[in-house]
């Protein structure tokens, strides 16, 4: 080998390290600005999990916000699921029933830590909240969701509606961001009643994963006045009944 060749090997030789070397520290760099997600846990217990997490959509919403835990179950209350059917489907079968998407019991369970972690949220985070819990059948059941709120504006994302899977391992105690994912899910609709106070509707699938997302913005305030019934006056130390 000449000298012209061994100096061109060489400075191939540091050509190559000095771009690996510039590569790695890139890489290394890029790591290091990606912001760190965290999450704050206001409630879990078994699978059930509500948790304050940063919001991808949105840094300024209008937390910390005060909703009671009575305030919290009546918006809930309104929140109706039902199964997705085509203009064929509906044709020969007619439209799903609509059902609660939170039953009475998930109510009473989910109302005071969503009513504590909107009242402790950062404007940056979101509220999570999965409920899953064992059926007749052995199956797990699962219903999973998030909660924020920008001005007038209540924002619920629902990602499940009591969907059905078989119950997997339990790796909780390794990773609780994840909650199983079905096996097989049947597309859905959500809304709100009265709709006079849902202020828009809308839905996110996606063809190459079981990842439906259906998102309600529900004029909360209004629904409140709305649907919370004042008490009924006092007159000489009686309470007169409501008028029909």
């Amino acid at each position: 080998m000449n000298r012209y060749q061994y100096n061109l090997t060489q400075w191939s030789a540091w050509s190559l390290r000095a771009l690996f070397l510039f590569v790695s520290l890139s890489i290394a760099a890029g790591c290091a600005s990606q912001p760190v997600s965290s999450s704050r846990t206001i409630y879990e217990a078994g699978l059930n999990t509500v948790r304050l997490e940063e919001d991808p959509n949105s840094t300024a919403n209008a937390h910390p916000a005060t909703l009671t835990t009575a305030e919290v179950g009546t918006l809930l209350r309104g929140v109706r699921a039902s199964e997705r059917r085509n203009i064929v489907h509906r044709l020969i079968f007619g439209q799903a029933d609509q059902t609660r998407a939170f039953r009475k019991e998930e109510i009473s369970v989910l109302a005071l830590p969503l009513s504590t972690a909107l009242s402790l949220a950062e404007p940056t985070e979101r509220v999570y909240f999965n409920l899953s819990h064992a059926t007749d059948q052995g199956d797990q059941e699962t219903t999973t969701g998030w909660i924020s709120i920008q001005g007038p504006i209540l924002h619920l994302i629902i990602s499940d509606v009591h969907a059905r899977h078989s119950p997997g391992p339990d790796i909780s105690k390794y990773d609780r961001q994840l909650p199983n994912i079905p096996e097989a899910s049947a597309l859905y609709d959500v809304i709100f009643e009265p709709e006079e106070f849902l202020a828009k509707a809308s839905s996110t699938t996606r063809f190459w994963a079981p990842d439906q997302r259906e998102e309600l913005q529900i004029r909360y305030q209004e629904a409140l006045a709305g649907l919370t019934v004042p008490p009924a006056p006092e007159r000489d130390g009686k309470k007169t009944p409501p008028q029909p």
